[in-house]
């Protein structure tokens, strides 16, 4: 499932298990194109968790993340990072990390 989240409902997600935070920016190209690879991801694995996050609209959690550009990836688990993608990737590379860390 897909879902656009901000700064406090981040905070408030819970974080038990694997998940995919990416930071976007709505007028970046790369992540247009990406969007619709997270629909198709997302049509693979429904119950997997996707969460959208809006780059400059949520300064303070893309500068807590250590985000520094879009798109980014990070692949979650329990709470912690456990690998990040940069830029625009395809379908493969992005289910061989969620592969990885629901392992």
């Amino acid at each position: 499932m897909i879902t656009e989240v901000n700064t406090a409902q981040y905070d408030a997600l819970d974080k038990k298990g694997p998940m995919l935070v990416e930071f976007y920016s709505k007028t970046c190209g790369p992540c247009k194109m990406l969007g619709f690879v997270l629909k198709d991801v997302d049509k693979n694995d429904p119950d997997f968790r996707i969460y959208q996050v809006e780059f400059n609209e949520n300064k303070e959690l893309k500068d807590r993340c250590g985000v520094k550009g879009f798109p980014t990836l990070l692949f979650m688990k329990d709470g912690q990072e456990v690998s990040r993608l940069e830029g625009l990737k395809q379908k493969p590379v992005i289910l061989k990390e969620i592969e990885k860390i629901k392992a």
